[in-house]
Parts: C-alpha cells; sequence; structure tokens
C-alpha cells in the first residue's frame, strides 16, 4: 500500500534522517493551514495542535518504510500519527504527544530555517 507523509522535520532534505526516505517518491513542498505549533527539541523538532502554518514536504513511500519511520517517532508513545489535507491528497503527520515538555517555539514555522 502506498501513504502520502508530510514531513517537517529531520526528515526533509538535507537533515539528518532523511536516508529513511531514500526510496520514497518526493512529491513537493508543503505548508500547512495554520493549525499547528512547531517547537525545537534541541535534536529534533515537535508538532502540537495550534496556530502556526509549518513548512514541510510530501512523499510517498511504501507500508515498509511507514513502518520504520513509525519506530523511529517512537509511536504511538512520544509521536501519534494523524491525517491532513493536502493538495496531494490526506496525508499522515507525527503530532508530539506530551506538549508540557515544549518551550521553544519556532515562530517561522520551518525546523531548516532554526538558528
Amino acid at each position: 500500500m502506498q501513504h502520502l507523509l508530510f514531513v517537517y522535520g529531520t526528515l526533509r532534505k538535507g537533515e539528518s534522517n532523511h536516508t529513511f526516505l531514500e526510496h520514497a517518491e518526493f512529491l513537493g513542498s508543503y505548508e500547512t493551514a495554520p493549525e499547528y505549533s512547531l517547537y525545537d527539541l534541541g535534536g529534533y523538532p515537535a508538532v502540537i495542535e495550534g496556530h502556526s502554518a509549518i513548512q514541510g514536504e510530501i512523499y510517498l513511500l511504501d507500508d515498509k518504510t511507514l513502518a520504520e519511520i513509525d519506530k523511529l517517532e517512537d509511536v504511538p508513545v512520544e509521536y501519534r500519527r494523524e491525517q491532513i489535507d493536502t493538495p496531494f491528497g490526506k496525508a499522515w503527520i507525527y503530532l508530539y504527544q506530551d506538549s508540557s515538555q515544549l518551550d521553544v517555539i519556532l515562530s517561522s514555522g520551518d525546523w531548516c530555517q532554526r538558528v
């Protein structure tokens, strides 16, 4: 089965975990509706429900790749997967579970623009 995945952090091009997507098809860049907040957890980001748009990329991938990324994202403990509407169709997004751990917000909505 094929899945669409919206990635916003370490899975994006040029970032530390992009190799997980080496067999996935890049479909394009995408900015979400202003329904989220992006936080910096140090080595990786967290997205929760909020009021900002998030910058990312959409990929087409298979069951095996999605399962590997679920392990990376520690689903369902650290993150959960939900679907969002995109111009490419419904795509999965990983949302952070424990908002009490968040304090460094990235108001730009773009993990790749962090300082």
